[in-house]
């Protein structure tokens, strides 16, 4: 692996990065990559937090950083670890989100029919590998779960991977909520690895707990933040009804990329039989929405021209929150109201509500554990490892129910 100093990237979260070889810098500026230039890490929570303008290209970059930080910590500690594989680990993490669409997670399974961003981003990965000749083989390898060295794959995705190490860090830093904030390079100078797998060493509890703490903060004060759950929902009646309208056959102004996505319900087959769908996907990013948005609500159709509007003037759905779903009647009230008001029929009120169910769990019992390596060399999870309460109450999935609707004025 050939280092060339003379390219660095000044990051806000971690000073300096440095790009580690000439195959990383060459992804770093295909245009499959400088896309996530366009497209937000935290979709529209910047109509709550302000700051929030970072990007998925921020979070790879970041990201990558983190991951030679990681290996070069574990060779410290006798892990051999080869140029190929440093490299290799380091792309897998790069590449890890390059599969999101526009505004990341919200539109995942309205814009597309079901169709994981995981999954798209293992597409991007074979169209890079082809196109570099094979130089991403063992980074494929790596990022899917089947290279050799487990361990490698554990860094990529787990409980207690780089992804989560960054996001949280750079989520913290840019929506200014501090309770997020971590001590991801501690965290990164305590693993070690034992049996091929990730484990934390036993001084690096604390900083676990703090860890796992502030993921669940973050999520109920950002990621789930009431607001932007509210415009997410209005976005995603947004699609819904430009689908319906494009699917009918009526005329509608959008980005050719975005077009194809609203004319057809194009799943993980689709994909599989067409290999141009991925390279118009590459194409797709926020500002197609943003853009098709200034069209759209001066469109004749009710409900889309409204709810681009709103979006575009941030006038954003009334929600509620609670441990119970809402009762029908509230929904049907609501339901009623806009329909009278705006005086159509109940069909097109019915994109100007929304409803559906939020999770939060900081660390899932049944998924891959947090292992802890205890002074005599044992390895135990972390629930096991610790006396402390907070770690076996962060455990528990929290589930919220939410109802929103268009308040009249």
């Amino acid at each position: 692996m050939l280092t060339n100093k003379n390219k660095i990237i000044n990051d806000p979260v971690y000073g300096f990065i440095t790009i580690h070889s000439e195959l990383i810098f060459e992804i770093i500026e295909h245009p499959y990559f400088q896309r996530l230039r366009r497209i937000r890490q935290l979709g529209l929570t910047n109509l709550v937090y302000p700051g929030a303008l970072h990007t998925r290209f921020h979070h790879a970059i970041g990201s990558m950083h983190l991951m030679y930080e990681a290996l070069t910590n574990l060779r410290t500690k006798g892990v051999e670890i080869s140029n190929d594989e440093l490299e290799a680990s380091m792309i897998a993490i790069l590449l890890h989100d390059i599969g999101h669409g526009p505004f990341s997670h919200t539109l995942e399974f309205s814009l597309l029919n079901d169709v994981r961003h995981e999954e798209i981003s293992l597409l991007f990965f074979k169209q890079l590998n082809k196109q570099f000749n094979g130089a991403l083989d063992m980074a494929h390898d790596i990022f899917s779960g089947r290279y050799h060295r487990k361990f490698f794959h554990e860094l990529v995705s787990s409980q207690l991977d780089i992804d989560r190490l960054d996001y949280l860090k750079r989520d913290s830093f840019f929506t200014g909520v501090s309770e997020g904030s971590i001590g991801s390079e501690r965290i990164i100078n305590m693993l070690n690895v034992k049996n091929d797998e990730i484990v934390v060493e036993e001084k690096g509890i604390y900083s676990i707990e703090h860890f796992l703490s502030a993921r669940r903060l973050m999520y109920w004060q950002v990621y789930l933040h009431k607001t932007s759950v509210s415009a997410e929902e209005m976005l995603i009646q947004m699609i819904r009804r430009a689908k319906k309208i494009c699917q009918k056959g009526d005329n509608i102004d959008a980005t050719p990329a975005l077009r194809m996505f609203l004319e057809r319900n194009i799943g993980w087959d689709d994909f599989m039989e067409d290999p141009e769908i991925i390279q118009v996907f590459s194409l797709l990013d926020d500002s197609d929405l943003w853009g098709s948005m200034k069209f759209w609500r001066e469109h004749p159709d009710f409900a889309l021209s409204k709810l681009s509007k709103s979006m575009l003037d941030r006038d954003l759905f009334k929600i509620i929150l609670s441990n119970e779903k809402p009762s029908s009647e509230f929904a049907q009230e609501k339901l009623e109201a806009i329909k009278n008001n705006f005086n159509v029929s109940k069909k097109e009120a019915s994109y100007l509500t929304g409803s559906g169910k939020i999770s939060n769990s900081a660390y899932m019992r049944s998924g891959q554990k947090i292992k802890i390596l205890t002074k005599r060399q044992e390895i135990v999870d972390v629930e096991k490892a610790t006396d402390l309460p907070n770690i076996k109450a962060m455990s528990k999935i929290v589930n919220k129910h939410f109802f929103c609707w268009y308040e009249i004025k």
